[in-house]
């Protein structure tokens, strides 16, 4: 058997497990989580939910965020950007961590206007997945299943 057979019959085999738009949906989680996940590690410090020295001033001189403080601001941005990507990686609560990547998407576009092709690309992915949901390959189908 070669390799161009055992592809095709994995291919055969997994195409009856999952569909294309449960493969699609499992790139965009994984996508969107990448770019978020990403930058809440630039504002963690020392611990994995701790930030570092610099973040809160970021927050107050560079891109304040009307109606929180500083401090306010960083922390939530830390934990949003890391406990939501990582909901959507497993397929957790998707369409909720979805959802919660929208609204910071749109704070950050208030904070950082200039950005808005990448955050359109950002908004478009994040309600495709919860217009659709996570897909076959993720926590919330097998959960799904289960209380079937």
């Amino acid at each position: 058997m070669n390799i161009i057979q055992k592809i095709n019959g994995f291919y055969q085999k997994m195409s009856g497990m999952v569909s294309v738009q449960d493969i699609m949906v499992l790139w965009l989680r994984l996508w969107i989580a990448g770019i978020f996940y990403k930058s809440g590690r630039t504002k963690a410090g020392e611990g994995f939910l701790e930030l570092n020295s610099f973040t809160p001033d970021l927050f107050e001189y560079e891109h304040p965020v009307p109606g929180l403080e500083a401090e306010t601001a960083a922390q939530l941005a830390l934990y949003g950007e890391t406990i939501l990507p990582l909901m959507l990686v497993f397929g957790f609560a998707s369409r909720f961590a979805a959802a919660g990547l929208l609204v910071m998407t749109g704070v950050i576009q208030m904070v950082m206007p200039q950005l808005w092709p990448d955050h359109i690309l950002w908004a478009a992915a994040l309600i495709g997945i919860i217009m659709v949901g996570p897909g076959k390959v993720a926590l919330d189908s097998a959960v799904s299943k289960s209380l079937q």
